[in-house]
């Protein structure tokens, strides 16, 4: 069973930075494309990048140009720059099947907050 870690939120002013970081136990990680997704208080998860096995990735319109995402083996990293007050929300990782299945159990998440 994969257990996914997410690492590295935090309280940060508006402009700042944040590298996140999902850790996933177990083989079938590094064979499936990783998500980063969000949850800010009141709204609903939202896809914020994902990366292929191969390395493709594809950005929410709201943070391309801002955030990286990048694997490497087991880890899957976003780097947040430029970040803003919308961006504060719980970050996720997982695997997904398709826009509403995931092949893990979700994680604890990781609190971001951006101050203005």
């Amino acid at each position: 069973q994969v257990q996914l870690v997410e690492s590295g939120g935090g309280l940060v002013q508006a402009g700042g930075s944040l590298r996140l970081s999902c850790l996933g136990s177990g083989s079938t990680f590094s064979i499936n494309a990783i998500g980063w997704y969000r949850q800010a208080p009141g709204k609903q998860r939202e896809l914020v990048a994902i990366i292929s096995v191969g390395g493709n990735t594809n950005y929410a319109e709201g943070v391309k140009g801002r955030f990286t995402i990048s694997r490497d083996k087991n880890t899957v990293t976003l780097q947040m720059n430029s970040l803003k007050p919308e961006d504060t929300a719980v970050y996720y990782c997982n695997a997904p099947l398709n826009s509403v299945l995931f092949v893990y159990s979700w994680g604890q998440g990781t609190q971001v907050t951006v101050s203005s």
